[in-house]
């Protein structure tokens, strides 16, 4: 194959989405993340969720959280931007914390330590108890989400809203 030519992946999932099959699974999923949306962290968590999908190259995900940005009027700006959060003026100190320990719960395996001390006292920091709680708890059900539809390549557009 030359240098200019691409290969793609058919745009077709491998099967249905595994919480479809599984009785209780959508159920299950949509209770924990209800119950850590009772949780105000004083921020909008999608740049989390939008931040370990672009990670994690799941399609279907970045695609929605950026939606649902956009459609809550967060500017083009930082949504964009959260990709390069660190260069980017556009994040409080607690969106940064939140993205940092983001990126090291999503990359795991990447550190022998997981999650750094230096990353734990920054979030910390700028959370309490149940905050830090939930952003733990929603940062590994994004991974989840992730896994899932990247294993069975679900496509952007195609999943039913259930």
């Amino acid at each position: 194959m030359s240098t200019t030519e691409t290969t793609t992946t058919p745009l077709t999932a491998r099967m249905d989405h595994p919480v479809f099959l599984v009785p209780g699974a959508m159920d299950a999923a949509q209770a924990l993340s209800k119950a850590i949306s009772r949780i105000d962290l004083g921020f909008d968590l999608e740049y989390v969720l939008l931040r370990a999908s672009q990670i994690n190259g799941c399609g279907v995900c970045v695609d929605m959280h950026a939606k649902a940005l956009r459609g809550r009027g967060e500017s083009e700006e930082r949504v964009w931007a959260v990709a390069a959060w660190r260069e980017s003026p556009y994040f409080t100190d607690a969106e940064r914390a939140a993205l940092d320990l983001t990126e090291a719960l999503t990359r795991i395996a990447d550190a022998p330590e997981g999650v750094s001390d230096e990353v734990w006292a920054t979030a910390r920091a700028q959370f309490d108890d149940a905050q830090l709680s939930a952003l733990i708890l929603d940062i590994g059900v994004i991974n989840l989400w992730n896994r899932t539809n990247v294993a069975t390549r679900q496509i952007v557009g195609a999943l039913p809203s259930s």
